[in-house]
C-alpha cells in the first residue's frame, strides 16, 4: 500500500477515536440533564360539559313571518311623527296588492271634470283618480296629465327612517 493511503487511513481513525469520547461526554451531560430538569406543564382543563338542546319550532315566531313584520310596522306606526300612522288606519285599496312596475299607464279618460288615469296590471284595466293608492309602497295618486301619474310613496331609507319619495308612470304608447 501506497504511504499517502496508509496515513489517511491512521488519521481518519485518530479523528474517529477523538469523537467517541467526546460523544460519550455528550451523553453524560444528556443524561445528567434529563435528571436535573423538570418539566412544568400545567394540565389541560377538562372540558365542560355538552348539554343539548331540543330545537322546538314551533314555539317560537319565524323571524321573516308577515306576522312579525306587522307588529313592527303597527308599533311604528304608533309614533306621532310617523308618516305610517294614517296609513295603517285606513282600507286597503286593491291595487295596493301589486308592485308599482307590474303597472302600465295606458291612456287617461275625463270624466266629470276630473281626470282619470287607465292603468292596466295582470292584463284588467283600472281607473284611478287623484287621491287613490296604488303600489306596495304606501303610494298615493297626487297627480294625473294625459300622459303621467305622480305618486308619492312612503319607503324606509338606509337608515330604516320612513320618507316619502316622489314616482310616477308614463304612458305607454300601444300599451304592453
Amino acid at each position: 500500500m501506497k504511504p499517502t493511503v496508509v496515513l489517511s487511513l491512521v488519521a481518519c481513525a485518530g479523528v474517529l477515536a477523538g469523537c467517541s469520547s467526546q460523544q460519550e461526554e455528550l451523553d453524560s451531560w444528556m443524561q445528567q440533564q434529563k435528571r436535573e430538569v423538570r418539566p412544568s406543564v400545567q394540565p389541560l382543563i377538562p372540558p365542560k360539559k355538552f348539554l343539548p338542546q331540543q330545537y322546538v319550532e314551533a314555539d317560537g315566531v319565524e323571524p321573516f313571518s308577515q306576522q312579525k313584520l306587522s307588529v313592527a310596522l303597527k308599533q311604528e306606526a304608533k309614533e306621532p311623527n310617523s308618516l305610517l300612522a294614517a296609513e295603517m288606519n285606513r282600507r286597503k285599496e286593491p291595487l295596493e296588492a301589486y308592485p308599482i312596475d307590474s303597472m302600465t299607464m295606458v291612456g287617461s279618460v275625463g270624466k266629470r271634470g276630473a281626470l282619470y288615469a287607465l292603468l292596466k296590471v295582470d292584463n284588467l284595466l283600472y281607473q284611478v283618480k287623484q287621491g287613490d293608492y296604488l303600489g306596495q309602497n304606501y303610494g298615493k295618486v297626487v297627480k294625473i296629465t294625459e300622459t303621467e301619474v305622480s305618486l308619492r310613496e312612503i319607503v324606509q331609507d338606509a337608515a330604516g327612517e320612513w320618507i316619502e319619495r316622489q314616482t310616477s308612470l308614463q304612458l305607454v304608447e300601444g300599451g304592453r
